[in-house]
């Protein structure tokens, strides 16, 4: 293959793998949007658009391995292609979390921990997705290491979301009928999940920044 050729097809594959984190980006939000409004309907669109997601994946992962064993690329180009894999398997795990959110918007009772800000942890790991992204993007190793470090923040959000939700429910007294109980603990139980869903969204944004580091200057520190 000619080299001109060939570097379409590397510029491609970027331009593949940004398209297909905007989508996962849009899921994302539209499952936030969904438990917000306590929207079943967009909670059903999150969920049926998966099957987009899982193609644009295969398609990728299709391109990634033609590049490597057709060309047989090396140094550069090759952690190129390689971190683009990794990166695309991240994303397809964050629209996996995104359909989760989907599913948990059908049954979740917002007004049961009102004081917990699902939304504000929510959007800062589209801002996380988006500064790795970005770091991919533009070969940026400061925004690989900033990704990192909103990680320690979010976890720390989610943490206290989680101890929030199960003080409240200790301190509780109104609980009386058994039927009360069983529908306060499928929310706890709903809200705990999200959260944690969103905290490995944050998981999988850091390690998009830390493929993105290796490809950038060979350097695997945030890997480990």
């Amino acid at each position: 293959m000619p080299r001109e050729q060939y570097q379409t097809k590397l510029e491609g594959l970027r331009d593949d793998v940004l398209y297909m984190s905007e989508v996962v980006a849009e899921r994302l939000r539209m499952g936030l949007d969904a438990l917000e409004r306590q929207d079943e309907e967009l909670g059903e669109e999150v969920i049926a658009g998966d099957a987009e997601i899982n193609e644009l994946y295969l398609e990728l992962e299709g391109q990634c391995t033609d590049l490597i064993a057709l060309q047989q690329p090396v140094a550069g180009d090759l952690r190129f292609i390689a971190a683009s894999f990794k990166i695309i398997t991240d994303l397809e795990r964050i629209a996996d979390l995104a359909t989760n959110l989907g599913e948990y918007a059908k049954r979740a009772d917002r007004e049961v921990f009102p004081d917990v800000d699902v939304q504000r942890i929510g959007d800062d790991t589209l801002s996380m997705l988006q500064d790795a992204m970005d770091a991919y993007a533009e070969s940026n190793p400061e925004r690989c290491y900033a990704v990192a470090e909103s990680d320690d923040e979010l976890d720390a959000a989610c943490e206290a979301a989680s101890e929030l939700v199960v003080r409240d429910l200790i301190e509780r007294d109104e609980l009386r009928e058994d039927e009360d109980v069983e529908a306060t603990m499928r929310n706890v139980s709903r809200l705990l999940l999200t959260i944690r869903d969103l905290e490995r969204v944050g998981d999988h944004a850091v390690n998009i920044a830390a493929r993105s580091l290796y490809m950038i200057e060979n350097d695997d520190e945030l890997l480990y």
